[in-house]
């Protein structure tokens, strides 16, 4: 046999050139792909209901605009409402959501802010502070009031927000097939009652579920009314919990859905969400949602009260923070970890007449008054 005759220069440098057109062509590929899938998804966005936000009735409290560490960090308001009219600008955010995304390492963190939860949600006519329940601020002043109480309550510097109904998670769910949810037997009968009333709002169908324990196939009736529950141990707490299970299993289901199927809900959910991003925002976040990873989750407040009179919010129970102060620094512990924070002069203005109409201070704070999570709801049975 003859031996293979090494390579001239020529051939080398050729050979190099080839191998170098491929890369390239592969490439380009690649980034006309990226490019497809842009001008695709800008497309389906004239579907979404779009608004600017007026920021001179959006605060940010004293330090919080400048902090170093908050910036590293993009924070949405996601807002749930339980509308039956398709309002998406205003009704009771019975959903609010602090979805805090890491601009680094793409890690999400969700935070739970308690429907009932008593909050300065804003200023009567005369600029004294109102204090209420905080779902009220979204049906009273919008999106702005929204963000607002956020900010001024907690240190934060939330610039955007999203909204949706119930509509647009029944028809995502339907979309990627469903999901499977642990339930115990209570919550299943409480979920084929919820089912009847969610069935009628959104046009959709669906089967009483039978009643026994353990994991379920959930449709989009279903699973909007899974996260409507509010019946069982730990009542509101519970059903946050449950809200940001729902979210976490669409997300994961999203990631392995084909391009037809996530066209399909592109179609029938953006109609139903109304934001303060622009398009070229969303589509920017779109192109790398997929390497987004829900890393934690909780509720706040952290330590309250529950079913505690306020005597300015006559006749309506509250989830009373005990205290806002000592609650938003752990707040901040949870969100920004890598901060070394110290309350605003705000908060603990806020926190204090909180306590002034309360009656309930420090040293009525309790370690876990009730702990939100789906883990000891789930334990409970067992103890």
């Amino acid at each position: 046999m003859s031996k293979k005759q090494p390579l001239t220069r020529k051939q080398k440098r050729l050979l190099k050139k080839r191998r170098r057109r491929r890369i390239f062509f592969g490439i380009e590929i690649f980034i006309l792909l990226i490019l497809i899938a842009g001008v695709f998804i800008y497309a389906k966005l004239g579907k979404m209901n779009f608004t600017s936000l007026d920021f001179s009735k959006i605060g940010v409290n004293s330090g919080v605009s400048n902090n170093k560490v908050m910036k590293g960090y993009t924070t949405i308001g996601l807002v749930g409402l339980d509308n039956r009219s398709n309002k998406l600008k205003s009704g009771n955010s019975d959903t609010m959501i602090i979805a805090s995304i890491d601009n680094d390492t793409k890690k999400v963190k969700l935070v739970s802010v308690y429907r009932d939860t008593y909050l300065r949600i804003g200023e009567d006519s005369e600029g004294n502070g109102q204090y209420n329940r905080a779902n009220a601020a979204y049906a009273k002043g919008g999106a702005e009031q929204f963000l607002n109480m956020l900010n001024t309550n907690l240190d934060l510097n939330v610039t955007d927000f999203v909204s949706v109904d119930f509509q647009a998670v029944a028809e995502a769910v339907e979309l990627l097939g469903g999901i499977d949810v642990e339930l115990k037997e209570e919550e299943v009968v409480h979920l084929n009652n919820y089912c009847v009333e969610t069935s009628k709002v959104t046009g959709m169908d669906y089967t009483p579920l039978k009643k026994t324990a353990g994991v379920h196939h959930l449709n989009g009736v279903q699973t909007v009314a899974y996260a409507r529950i509010r019946y069982t141990a730990g009542n509101d707490f519970r059903r946050a919990a449950r809200q940001r299970e729902v979210i976490y299993k669409i997300v994961e289901k999203a990631k392995n859905a084909d391009v037809a199927t996530l066209s399909k809900i592109l179609d029938k959910v953006f109609p139903n969400i109304y934001t303060s991003f622009s398009k070229a925002e969303i589509l920017q976040m779109g192109m790398s949602m997929l390497s987004y990873d829900i890393e934690d989750q909780t509720g706040f407040p952290f330590d309250h009260l529950y079913g505690q009179r306020v005597k300015d919010a006559v006749g309506i129970d509250v989830v009373l923070p005990v205290t806002l102060e000592s609650n938003v620094i752990k707040l901040h512990e949870f969100l920004y970890p890598e901060d070394s924070y110290t309350p605003s002069e705000e908060v603990k203005a806020y926190s204090q007449r909180i306590v002034d109409k309360s009656g309930f201070g420090e040293e009525s704070r309790l370690d876990h008054s009730e702990d939100g999570s789906l883990a000891a709801y789930r334990e409970s049975d067992t103890e």
